[in-house]
């Protein structure tokens, strides 16, 4: 009996680290000022890539470039939590009906 349910959460556990290494290759985007911020992030929430537009790159827009990057660097996270809960919560549904809950 314990060695079946040993085997079981083995298995779990390998499968929340292919899912997570699945949400190591997903990006998700997150952008602000009608698109002159963007990011780039994986589902793991690393940040991959932020792109600016030229034209914020003036000394005069410092304050507002700072306020567009952080709202695209939330947006992107907040995508790319949504994006891992998704994965985990799909995971954790499979497992607890493989453990006979």
């Amino acid at each position: 009996m314990f060695g079946d349910l040993f085997g079981k959460l083995q298995e779990a556990q390998q499968k929340m680290e292919e899912g997570k290494e699945r949400l190591a290759h997903v990006t998700v985007d997150g952008e602000a000022g009608d698109g002159a911020v963007k990011v780039a992030v994986t589902g793991n929430r690393e940040v991959k890539n932020i792109t600016i537009a030229d034209h914020l790159l003036t000394p005069g827009n410092k304050e507002e470039l700072e306020d567009l990057l952080i709202t695209a660097l939330n947006r992107a996270l907040k995508n790319a939590e949504n994006l891992w809960e998704s994965e985990m919560k799909g995971l954790a549904g499979g497992m607890l009906g493989g453990l006979g809950m």
